[in-house]
């Protein structure tokens, strides 16, 4: 899989959220993480690829932590202590084999250049997960949120929940659970504003089939 262009990746990320933007987001993190260690061994060991900003990693409950990206000097910058860092870009993860029970992945795949490159970054999280490990996406759904999908420079795949839990069976995943209305598309969407609504909103799945544009898919490794 070739690599971005750092220079535009880092213009293009400078241009979408300033510093008030990356504080905002942090904030709406944290209840989100709450929900989704529902899905996660939190006494285990997690992972989050394409980790950017480090917002789930940062807030998220866990023995151990991983932050895996291509962009070194983001995770160094916003990496918290706890976490350790991994320098790749989801396609060849630097751990072995079965040492992980959760690896996490948020807005990610759009992001690739080929599904080649997604079936093979989706063999790889399976070859780190232990028997019984969880892989959670949250991802663009394009079946909710096309009319604006590519108003986003560095958007070149799109999916709908359809194709990612295709993609994860092929690749050996079982899958355990699929909303394909999640959270709203971008982070800067009418609803929800503040910490407290996330965590109301999160309680409230009929909302979701209004204002969501994101999928979330929970698949499993099999024990055997």
């Amino acid at each position: 899989m070739s690599r971005p262009n750092p220079v535009v990746e880092k213009e293009i990320y400078r241009l979408r959220f300033s510093g008030r933007e990356l504080q905002h987001q942090r904030d709406l993190w944290r209840p989100i993480c709450r929900y989704l260690e529902n899905y996660m061994n939190v006494e285990g060991a997690t992972m989050d690829l394409g980790a950017g900003y480090c917002h789930f990693i940062n807030n998220v409950r866990s023995v151990k932590k991983y932050a895996l990206d291509i962009n070194e000097e983001n995770l160094r910058l916003y990496a918290r202590d706890d976490v350790e860092l991994l320098i790749g870009n989801g396609t060849d993860i630097s751990l072995p084999n079965a040492s992980l029970d959760t690896v996490f992945a948020s807005n990610v795949y759009e992001h690739f250049h080929t599904r080649e490159d997604v079936a093979e970054s989706f063999t790889e999280v399976r070859r780190t997960l232990r028997p019984g490990g969880r892989f959670v996406v949250l991802q663009p759904n394009f079946m909710y949120c096309s009319r604006h999908y590519f108003d986003f420079f560095d958007h070149r795949l799109a999916f709908t929940h359809h194709a990612v839990a295709e993609g994860l069976q092929a690749t050996g995943f079982r899958i355990v659970r699929i909303i394909p209305q999640f959270l709203p598309f971008k982070s800067r969407s009418k609803l929800p504003k503040s910490a407290w609504l996330v965590d109301l909103y999160l309680r409230m799945p009929f909302a979701w089939r209004l204002f969501g544009g994101q999928m979330l898919v929970v698949a499993e490794k099999p024990d055997n």
